[in-house]
């Protein structure tokens, strides 16, 4: 069998990776980025933020895929997938709303913390629902957050709700997604067409209280905005997925909540006790262990011999 090494590879897949990393860094800066902008749309509350985001999406989502004429998939999904299209929205809506709710009253490193454990609750939602082998380092990473989030309990005096909530919806959303055979841009469509008109009534109700009418045109301008900042990140996103393994992706990933961290300590200077420093010191840890497995997992399956 031909050793696997980077020489191997030729010029054209070398310029499609590294096209596919930018791409996936693009998407995971924006996503990162995320708490400088939900603060810009103040004095909107964060239930008027979500519906704005929701309707926005959707109608941003629906002019890509008239655009991209991928209308078939939407006709061609059965009841039970748009029952699972119709939970996936539910979850995305909880999720986009605890996130807007977490920056917006500035909670902005709780809210990273859900998302620097969402990769190992992913891994226990696949080992309950889906039956997947729990490996022993998987185990034992999963054992160091379970510690952490207990001295983090500990140090807030409450769970990290907060954290749980985002983990948990956004974990249990990417399970669910693997069931919707539609792309990541057609999918979202789909969630934000089951969704939207209840958001939209949400604002009609508001009347005279819904701040797009009342904040001026840079405002309005920037509610409007909501829409395409949810779609450009997902597209990059998309097109990145597609170029380089899912590994590399997964290690991307550590980006956003790494920013989101940042800005939470060092601009909004939310406080962080020793103690605290500690409970995301052993989050911190159980990544690294987890990245090192699945990279030495990834590696033994590309040199496996091919039966």
């Amino acid at each position: 069998m031909p050793q696997l090494t980077t020489s191997s590879l030729t010029s054209p897949e070398v310029h499609t990776q590294g096209r596919g990393v930018t791409y996936g860094v693009l998407a995971y800066v924006l996503w990162g980025l995320f708490p400088a902008y939900w603060p810009l749309l103040v004095p909107a509350q964060p239930v008027e933020v979500l519906a704005h985001r929701i309707v926005w999406s959707f109608v941003t989502l629906a002019i890509a895929v008239v655009l991209l004429r991928r209308w078939r998939p939407f006709l061609e999904l059965s009841g039970k997938g748009w029952l699972i299209v119709t939970a996936a929205a539910v979850l995305i809506t909880v999720n986009w709303g605890t996130y807007i709710y977490a920056v917006n009253s500035k909670h902005v490193v709780e809210a990273a913390l859900g998302y620097f454990i969402n990769p190992l609750v992913s891994v226990a939602l696949g080992m309950i629902f889906l039956k997947e082998r729990l490996r022993l380092v998987q185990a034992v990473a999963f054992a160091v957050v379970v510690v952490a989030v207990i001295v983090l309990t500990v140090d807030y005096g409450r769970l990290p709700v907060i954290s749980l909530i985002l983990a948990f919806s956004f974990g249990t959303y990417g399970l669910l997604k693997k069931k919707v055979p539609l792309d990541a841009i057609s999918s979202l469509a789909a969630e934000s067409a089951v969704i939207a008109p209840i958001a939209f009534v949400y604002l009609l109700v508001l009347g005279s209280a819904n701040t797009f009418t009342t904040e001026g045109s840079g405002h309005a301008l920037l509610l409007l905005s909501t829409g395409i900042v949810t779609a450009i990140p997902l597209v990059l996103f998309g097109a990145g997925a597609r170029l380089v393994p899912l590994t590399t992706m997964g290690m991307l990933q550590y980006l956003a909540p790494v920013l989101q961290f940042a800005w939470g300590v060092f601009v909004v200077h939310e406080p962080m006790p020793r103690s605290r420093w500690i409970g995301f010191g052993l989050v911190w840890v159980a990544l690294a262990i987890f990245t090192f497995d699945a990279v030495k997992n990834r590696r033994k399956q590309l040199l496996a011999p091919v039966e």
